[in-house]
């Protein structure tokens, strides 16, 4: 994208954020600004991944571009999120821009446009849903010791010990429950490294 097509992009963005006040999601602003056909930028059709990701990526290159323009110009602060894209009102002495944003150097950087592959893609979404399945296992497994994050690995093992040797059947436990117990903590095993 040139950096006129960049200008239109964001111009128009920000037409759209400011009619609708309460903001929008990625989907629905990509969806508008197709409607418009004022830009080529978001108009590829998406058949796969690689250009999903590309037409994400596009959005997302404009809107941090944007939030810097308007932060600078004093005139708003861009929330971005992908659930809810708004412009708030410029506020002197928030926290702004300064903080560092590793999400805002990543769709920055064009080159992560262009040398993204439908494989890197491909990776990029196995590794969002591994840590997405990972994180709700997990919840269920702290569950049964009876924890909830956030818990550090010491707390782990040691509610794990206290309720292997309660439930444990030589103590008269219920073999059973032990059972779960120790299932839900070889779950937890990669997270305690034990």
């Amino acid at each position: 994208m040139h950096a006129a097509a960049d200008d239109a992009l964001e111009s128009l963005l920000l037409e759209l954020l400011t009619a609708s006040p309460s903001g929008l999601g990625e989907h629905e602003l990509i969806a508008r600004v197709r409607q418009t056909g004022r830009t080529r930028a978001l108009l590829c059709e998406i058949k796969d991944n690689l250009t999903l990701f590309q037409a994400h990526f596009l959005l997302f290159h404009a809107l941090y571009n944007l939030r810097e323009t308007l932060w600078r110009q004093r005139r708003g602060h861009l929330e971005i999120n992908p659930l809810k894209i708004r412009v708030l009102p410029y506020a002197d002495g928030a926290a702004g821009l300064s903080e560092r944003d590793p999400l805002r150097d990543y769709y920055m950087d064009r080159s992560n446009f262009e040398t993204t592959t439908a494989e890197d893609v491909d990776r990029l979404l196995k590794a969002f849903w591994s840590k997405l399945y990972h994180s709700s296992h997990r919840k269920e497994a702290l569950e049964v010791l009876g924890l909830e994050d956030p818990v550090d690995d010491a707390t782990i093992k040691e509610c794990y010990r206290r309720l292997a040797m309660r439930h444990h059947p030589d103590r008269g436990g219920d073999k059973q429950r032990l059972q779960i117990i120790n299932a839900a903590m070889m779950s937890l095993k990669p997270d305690t490294k034990k």
